[in-house]
């Protein structure tokens, strides 16, 4: 599977196209997702750039939309073929922000969406609003 790498020191001479190993099968809560889209915002080019510090070969963007591909077991929110856009947080949904789950950002915390494939927690994504529609990338 394609992915872009981010190697130090940060810089955006420092994104890298490489090959990786396809995801393995969704473990409990995760569901694997092909994406064909990520969009570029600020936090991700400060992490590229190297204001935002991440680490070594960390796979960037914190935004990405796809389709499911395959649900773990105890996944309920999902089916196959839903269409979903990754959250910023994975981990956090509601109350007091902070914690843990306030690090696990994708893209810098945890690997992001610029690749072909991930097998993530079934909670870094939400439904596509209905009627939203995402080019498909070359693959």
């Amino acid at each position: 599977m394609r992915a872009m790498i981010l190697r130090e020191p940060a810089g955006l001479n420092n994104l890298k196209m490489t090959t990786l190993p396809q995801p393995v099968k969704p473990g409990f809560g995760d569901i694997l997702v092909r994406f064909h889209a990520s969009s570029l915002n600020y936090h991700d080019y400060a992490v590229a750039h190297g204001t935002i510090k991440t680490s070594n070969g960390r796979i960037p963007m914190s935004d990405g939309a796809g389709e499911v591909v395959e649900l773990g077991d105890g996944v309920t929110a999902f089916a196959r073929g839903d269409s979903v856009v990754s959250t910023f947080f994975e981990d956090w949904s509601d109350g007091r922000f902070g914690g843990a789950g306030s690090r696990r950002v994708l893209g810098e915390g945890v690997d992001g969406c610029a690749r072909e494939f991930a097998v993530m927690p079934a909670t870094a994504f939400t439904h596509a609003p209905k009627g939203y529609t995402t080019p498909r990338l070359q693959h």
